[in-house]
């Protein structure tokens, strides 16, 4: 078994989409980055990473390649399942939290939830993505973080 730590964040800012865990949320501003800069799935990403040794999301997805502009990061989750899996390895579990004063999540975390274990090829059960505001003492309001820790079995 091999355990993965991953930390992601970025800037709230007007004109662009909010997509989390891979679902567009309604909202008045997005998330900035070279991809679609979902923090969910790139924590999720450099969890995997973290528990395999091989570095972190920008050593493989660079962000001075175009190839990876405004690309979905489901896309870049399922090359990290390749790697996981010729590595010898498949998903145990996830455990992850979003910080976001706002919006409200709770009614789109169960399709995060589901879109992450599609993309990994495991069961919804070993899906865990909760949401918290971080009581407006944090980034919250001016970005968004997610954490994440990732538990691998042997295939």
């Amino acid at each position: 078994m091999r355990i993965g730590y991953g930390y992601d964040v970025h800037k709230l800012v007007e004109n662009r989409k909010l997509i989390l865990g891979g679902v567009q949320i309604p909202y008045t501003k997005g998330l900035i980055g070279h991809s679609d800069a979902d923090v969910l799935i790139h924590a999720v990403i450099d969890a995997i990473l973290g528990a395999l040794a091989k570095g972190d999301i920008g050593q493989h997805f660079p962000d001075s390649n175009d190839l990876y502009k405004n690309i979905n990061s489901r896309i870049l989750l399922r090359d990290v399942k390749k790697i996981m899996n010729n590595e010898g390895y498949e998903i145990s579990n996830i455990d992850a939290t979003i910080c976001a004063q706002k919006p409200k999540l709770k009614d789109y975390l169960l399709q995060m939830r589901k879109n992450i274990s599609d993309d990994l090829d495991t069961e919804l059960i070993n899906i865990s993505v909760k949401a918290t505001t971080e009581e407006g003492l944090g980034i919250s309001g001016k970005g968004m973080s997610a954490t994440v820790v990732v538990l691998l079995n042997e295939l």
